[in-house]
């Protein structure tokens, strides 16, 4: 029996983290030894060995004092505050800056209007480096909610914007519960149009499957939302890093007819046509 398995148009690599990816490939070429990413290039683990293969390797922000003067230190899509980016540039580091252009409109967004007075509010997880960053860019006290609710004070004049990778229905709930608990409310929705393509994408195609399988990073923000999303759908959805986690039950499963797949943002071509590949075989 042949299965029909449906690719997302969107699954894969977005724009910021090919843009990374590729400028990240071709700065190793010129420098012909080896260079640093500040914390894993992205959230997938694949890409990760893969690049230190090819003498790219990630450090941690307490092992900067181990680099010299004149090393090459590249700033992933998330981004970094504003003193992290001091930091480098005061240990004469040679940096790269690969921070997603959507993710510096934000930053450029919230050092503007707290400057400016206004209470920045920021939709996301207060634990993810890109909304790390984007707060280091208001002096660090930005309110963070995850899903819109709010418990403490608000003050009355707010600024808000969004993690990239967020949920069009939090940023909802965000905006309707801000619009009555403040006087004066600028909103920014600076969820990323891939993002937002991408989750319309998997509500729809998991309404119409017998399995859904979602690729990418388990570390990997929007790769997870995919995940839950697609769950509401269809109860048979699986999120797995690449094919070697395929459950043969599944694979050998012949009363899966038809399967549809997506990736996160994280995840390379080829990752994913391993996974369609292996679905796709005669059972």
């Amino acid at each position: 029996m042949k299965r029909k398995v449906i690719l997302a148009e969107s699954a894969g690599f977005c724009f910021g983290v090919q843009r990374a990816v590729d400028q990240t490939t071709k700065i190793q070429k010129e420098y012909g030894k080896k260079i640093y990413t500040l914390g894993p290039l992205i959230h997938n683990n694949d890409v990760v060995k893969f690049l230190e293969n090819n003498e790219v390797f990630s450090i941690s922000l307490d092992e900067i004092t181990k680099l010299s003067k004149g090393d090459a230190v590249i700033i992933r899509s998330h981004g970094v505050s504003k003193e992290v980016m001091d930091l480098l540039e005061s240990k004469g580091l040679i940096i790269i800056d690969a921070t997603c252009p959507f993710v510096t409109n934000i930053q450029k967004k919230v050092n503007k209007y707290s400057k400016e007075g206004y209470q920045i509010v920021i939709l996301g997880d207060k634990d993810h480096p890109e909304v790390i960053g984007i707060n280091g860019w208001c002096n660090n006290n930005a309110i963070i909610t995850k899903d819109g609710e709010f418990h403490g004070r608000i003050p009355n004049k707010v600024c808000v914007v969004s993690q990239t990778t967020e949920k069009e229905e939090n940023w909802v709930n965000t905006i309707k519960n801000l619009s009555v608990i403040t006087k004066e409310l600028l909103a920014f929705n600076t969820i990323c149009a891939a993002t937002e393509v991408r989750q319309k994408g998997v509500l729809e195609l998991s309404k119409t499957v017998d399995l859904m399988i979602i690729v990418g990073g388990k570390n990997s923000s929007n790769t997870t939302k995919l995940y839950q999303i697609a769950k509401t759908n269809c109860d048979r959805t699986i999120h797995i890093e690449n094919s070697s986690e395929l459950p043969k039950e599944i694979i050998n499963d012949k009363t899966i007819s038809k399967i549809g797949i997506t990736a996160g943002a994280s995840t390379p071509d080829w990752i994913i046509n391993e996974v369609v590949e292996l679905m796709e075989g005669d059972i």
